[in-house]
């Protein structure tokens, strides 16, 4: 049996934190923390939206990740303009499209809600623990504007939390840290609603293939994860 760091079983996750307000000015902010891994995840709102959308009464959300430097055990260049990497790129959209899934953004009005995602310390499950986090800073960004009157309710349809997966010397385990990670032979995520619905769930095989019974256990651990999670959040909100 593969043995875990502080003996943890293999579907149990890392201690998680959800610190609230963390930063002074934006209207949302949390640090949020999945084991060493740590996110600082403000929400921005912008009184505008994306030519796009102009004159259609909706809003939009949109998201911005970044490893900054020193998050790492080798720095990290700083990513600016034009030069961003794939995996940023992807990220970013997977952030995003997670959380315009559960925002009304027909009731947001012509506004913008932005979503910044920088990772202070990484040793694993970054994306996952950004969108965990950030379904909290939205929530507060949220509430802001209804305590403002600026809209009449909460415009969220459902919560939403994710969690990374992967199977490691033959053995499926939740919430990888960086070492697992890195020695994985599958690595998964999975993107769930508080309602049970998936989002997103993505898989991929560095070596052997993954059968289909591998893949119900995927989605089992990923469910019990999210499950949890989704319990802290609703913790700290005071809901």
């Amino acid at each position: 049996m593969f043995e875990r760091n502080n003996n943890r079983e293999h579907d149990e996750l890392r201690e998680i934190k959800f610190t609230r307000h963390y930063t002074k000015h934006a209207p949302g902010s949390v640090l949020v923390e999945f084991g060493d891994t740590k996110v600082i995840v403000t929400v921005s709102i912008d009184e505008k939206v994306p030519r796009f959308l102009q004159d259609t009464g909706q809003g939009w959300l949109t998201a911005e990740y970044s490893l900054l430097p020193g998050s790492t055990n080798v720095r990290v260049s700083r990513e600016r303009g034009t030069h961003i990497s794939g995996r940023t790129q992807e990220i970013q959209r997977l952030i995003g499209r997670s959380l315009r899934a559960i925002v009304k953004l027909e009731k947001l009005g012509e506004r913008t809600l932005i979503v910044d995602c920088d990772v202070i310390q990484a040793d694993g499950g970054t994306r996952t623990a950004a969108i965990s986090g950030a379904y909290v800073a939205v929530y507060d960004a949220l509430t802001k504007l209804v305590n403002e009157d600026a809209l009449n309710k909460m415009p969220l349809r459902d919560s939403i939390a994710a969690i990374s997966l992967g199977t490691v010397k033959g053995q499926i385990l939740l919430d990888l840290e960086y070492m697992e990670d890195s020695a994985a032979d599958v690595d998964a995520n999975i993107v769930m609603t508080g309602s049970g619905k998936i989002i997103e769930f993505q898989s991929t095989s560095e070596k052997e293939p993954f059968s289909k019974e591998d893949l119900l256990k995927y989605l089992e651990y990923g469910e019990k994860g999210i499950n949890e999670i989704l319990k802290l959040q609703k913790q700290v909100l005071g809901l």
